[in-house]
């Protein structure tokens, strides 16, 4: 623990958060754009877009109805937006994955990085999969919505709330968790234990749902609409995005130090 903490306070990990931050809120609204396109007008199902718009909206640590009201009018738009949502998606993952893999072959003492051409396409298989576990986990809780309609039909019952709000976290877990998995796992260039990734990847799944309620619960005193204005809802999304990415490097920096890997420093 003391040599993770140590480890975040080295500049060149501050420095692939924040670039792993910035590509990844260029990537995420577009593919909210991708998901809504494909529950909505794809698959026609409106139990599977009332489940991703609740999930969006307790993982938006702000701004949830501006967000989701200009998501909505993007998706009712011509069907060019989604093919341009598509094509922004794989250039940007590629640019949250790049530094990513740098920072996390450091990690695991790993002294060479892929080929720009081979980290493209890892990152290609990483965005797909990472979509691919966020669809499922908007099936299996629109799944289990429908059958609590089936059961209590329309009734508005604390109880059916309480059991609708536990379902959707659980599986919204799962998937985060998954993602944290497939990302330690097959980012870095070369072979990592797999048993303790995942063990890691459970711990940092849960850290992340609960400093995501912390960071809500800072933002009071953050006061980022005083300072950026217009901006604040954009500059929560980085700073929340960053804080991710510190805790997704003090997970593998964890990992490793428990794997008893010998990192190699930036200088090397």
């Amino acid at each position: 623990m003391l040599a993770t903490a140590k480890y975040l306070t080295h500049t060149e990990v501050h420095t692939f958060a924040f670039s792993v931050a910035a590509n990844a809120v260029l990537s995420f609204f577009p593919f909210l754009v991708l998901m809504l396109s494909l529950t909505r007008r794809t698959l026609h199902s409106p139990t599977m877009t009332a489940a991703f718009l609740q999930m969006l909206r307790d993982y938006l640590p702000t701004g949830q109805d501006f967000v989701i009201r200009n998501l909505n009018a993007l998706v009712s738009a011509h069907r060019g937006v989604k093919v341009f949502s598509l094509v922004m998606l794989l250039f940007t993952s590629s640019g949250v994955f790049l530094p990513l893999e740098v920072a996390l072959n450091h990690v695991w003492g790993f002294p060479k990085n892929r080929s720009y051409v081979n980290n493209q396409l890892i990152s290609l298989v990483l965005a797909f999969a990472c979509g691919s576990l966020a669809m499922l986990s908007v099936a299996a809780t629109a799944g289990n919505r429908w059958l609590l309609h089936l059961v209590f039909g329309d009734a508005d019952w604390m109880l059916v709330r309480v059991l609708a709000f536990i379902i959707m976290k659980s599986f919204a877990l799962v998937a985060s968790i998954g993602i944290f998995f497939i990302t330690y796992w097959l980012l870095p260039a070369g072979k990592v234990p797999v048993f303790s990734v995942l063990r890691v990847s459970v711990v940092i799944g849960i850290l992340w749902e609960i400093s995501k309620y912390g960071y809500i619960l800072a933002l009071p005193f953050l006061d980022f609409q005083q300072a950026y204005g217009p901006f604040a809802i954009s500059v929560t999304l980085i700073f929340w995005a960053f804080l991710s990415g510190l805790l997704m490097l003090a997970g593998a920096q964890l990992c490793a130090g428990a794997a008893g890997a010998d990192p190699r420093s930036s200088a090397a």
